[in-house]
């Protein structure tokens, strides 16, 4: 399913118009996985209250709760979380954190202790400033601007009537690494649909790149971490779901046509300074495996075996060389599959280097049901705290989130069984 289909139906299900009882996985969808979900909740942890995760070692607190959460807003009673894993849920210093599905609003909470601090409405997509801790990038209507959560103060540094219906991805639209550019999707005074880059500290508008040239629907784009390329999404007619590559000034570069090669996932710079895209492939020959995607030329490089990978994120800025894996899915099933990835319900930390090394972060405890109770883990700016939504082993029960302190170690240790068990080496 496109993005924009995943977005439609968070809309209707938020509507009431359809069922919930409807698995949207960004990885394998497995019909046995959904039978396996357990009903049980007797352990949940309590409310702000650290406990030690068995499996990880790390230490995890659950941060949300149906109801009043003091001056931050109302949680609702189905689920209150962070937005996505690949919108950064902190801000730059971290002493903010920002819940925003199921609170009515935006709910900024203390970075750190998860107390709750203070509610802002906002009609407008934003996203957290990467290098800024007081500011947020917002996309909406016919205007940019900088926005301030802390004193609701807005700076707006682009407004056209040239354009309309502005969109930050939309839904997944992220700034370069340095905050300076982004790419919005807009509607032109043709009616025609179009995505531009835009560098917010220049003021500089890029040209247009009209995607009606394109067959098929627009899902969502997002600037490049260095901000010199614009990825977009596209579901061809026969709903394959292919990815575009264009230059800031509007040149195409690549054409990925194979469904999902890959999606679900996030941008980084690797090691060697080339822009990457990591995520989920639904496509062979590393089909639900998770890969790494090369910008400039398209080569993909697998990560991770076959399994239950659902969703990529590569929101840890400042601890590069780091993807942090969202796996869905059923132990028990993962048990009669030995050469799968030995990931399910899970979190995990994995090098992007190839050499297969794996930080453990979380036992989500997070049973198969619908969009809104899956984990899409997002770590912070310095890679120390990941978030995470988890019903707790109940389907269509409530969806909380939590948040793991990730122990790193000073000096790279690597866990030879672990590596073993993936099968990289």
């Amino acid at each position: 399913m496109t993005l924009g289909g995943r977005h439609a139906l968070a809309l209707l299900l938020a509507a009431g118009a359809i069922s919930p009882n409807i698995y949207v996985a960004g990885g394998r969808q497995s019909k046995a996985a959904e039978a396996a979900a357990t009903a049980v909740v007797d352990n949940l942890p309590g409310y702000v209250h650290e406990t030690r995760d068995p499996w990880s070692g790390m230490v995890f607190a659950r941060i949300t709760r149906p109801g009043v959460l003091g001056r931050a807003g109302v949680c609702g009673k189905k689920y209150c979380t962070h937005r996505y894993s690949s919108a950064q849920a902190w801000n730059a210093d971290q002493s903010l954190l920002l819940i925003a599905n199921g609170c009515g609003g935006l709910c900024f909470l203390d970075g750190q202790t998860y107390l709750p601090l203070f509610h802002r409405n906002r009609a407008t997509e934003c996203e957290w400033h990467p290098t800024d801790p007081e500011l947020m990038i917002c996309v909406g209507g016919r205007q940019i601007a900088t926005w301030a959560p802390r004193t609701d103060h807005e700076d707006v540094v682009f407004a056209s009537a040239a354009y309309s219906n502005l969109k930050f991805g939309p839904n997944k639209g992220n700034p370069s690494r340095d905050g300076s550019r982004i790419a919005v999707r807009a509607t032109n005074n043709d009616g025609r649909a179009v995505v531009f880059g835009y560098d917010l500290k220049l003021r500089q508008k890029f040209p247009d790149i009209d995607l009606a040239e394109f067959p098929g629907t627009t899902g969502s784009c997002s600037i490049s971490p260095l901000g010199i390329n614009i990825l977009c999404s596209q579901q061809l007619p026969d709903g394959i779901e292919a990815s575009f590559v264009f230059s800031i000034d509007g040149i195409l570069r690549q054409k990925w046509m194979e469904h999902h090669r890959p999606g679900h996932g996030d941008m980084t710079v690797d090691s060697d300074g080339s822009e990457i895209y990591v995520g989920i492939s639904k496509s062979d020959p590393d089909k639900y495996q998770v890969i790494k995607r090369r910008l400039a030329d398209g080569k993909a490089t697998s990560l991770m075996k076959y399994g239950e990978a659902m969703h990529a994120s590569l929101r840890s800025l400042g601890r590069p060389g780091w993807v942090f894996l969202s796996y869905g899915g059923a132990p028990a099933e993962l048990s009669q599959h030995p050469d799968w990835a030995p990931y399910a319900q899970q979190v995990i930390a994995l090098c992007l280097d190839g050499s297969g090394e794996v930080r453990r972060v979380a036992d989500t405890h997070n049973a198969p049901f619908d969009y809104w109770s899956e984990t899409h883990a997002s770590p912070s700016p310095d890679g120390t705290q990941v978030v995470w939504s988890s019903n707790w082993g109940v389907p269509g029960g409530p969806v909380y989130d939590f948040v793991t302190r990730v122990e790193w170690p000073l000096k790279p240790v690597f866990d030879r069984k672990e590596i073993v068990a993936n099968d990289l080496q």
